[in-house]
């Protein structure tokens, strides 16, 4: 998909940020995606905890403080890569599963903003182990109700 076949409306884009250079290449590509264009970039970081941690209330709190520690880290990145390229921009933490949350996200910006296009960036994953069992970007293809981007 090239920026030209997107309609000219109010354009909103969800995309998965971890500070990975596929999530930064996906960042880069949303700025691109949104030049001469109306809308916003929502940058999200899923902080996902582990069913095993769920288990004890110490760990719990200890991956609360980290997932903090990780959100603060990835707003700073996210707001150094964009600086000077582009200023609209909000950046939120969900939590659960990555595909989920950011389907999540895409609908909620759907439901808030009803007349403007939705689409959810994400970049391709290299891992090979992906390639068996799955990425995010494989199940945001399968799932996503809003049209996605995946960028390699």
């Amino acid at each position: 998909m090239t920026p030209t076949t997107l309609p000219a409306t109010d354009l909103r884009l969800v995309v998965g940020y971890d500070g990975s250079p596929p999530a930064s290449r996906a960042l880069d590509a949303a700025v691109n995606l949104l030049q001469g264009r109306t809308g916003q970039i929502e940058v999200v970081y899923v902080a996902h905890m582990p069913s095993m941690a769920a288990l004890s209330p110490g760990a719990v709190a200890e991956l609360e403080t980290d997932f903090d520690d990780v959100e603060q880290e990835l707003r700073t990145m996210a707001g150094e890569q964009l600086r000077g390229r582009e200023e609209r921009w909000d950046f939120r933490r969900r939590q659960g599963l990555i595909a989920e949350e950011l389907i999540a996200a895409g609908r909620n910006l759907g439901a808030a903003h009803p007349d403007a296009t939705i689409a959810i960036v994400v970049g391709s994953s290299s891992l090979v182990t992906h390639r068996i069992v799955g990425s995010v970007a494989v199940s945001l293809a399968r799932h996503s109700p809003v049209p996605l981007v995946v960028v390699p």
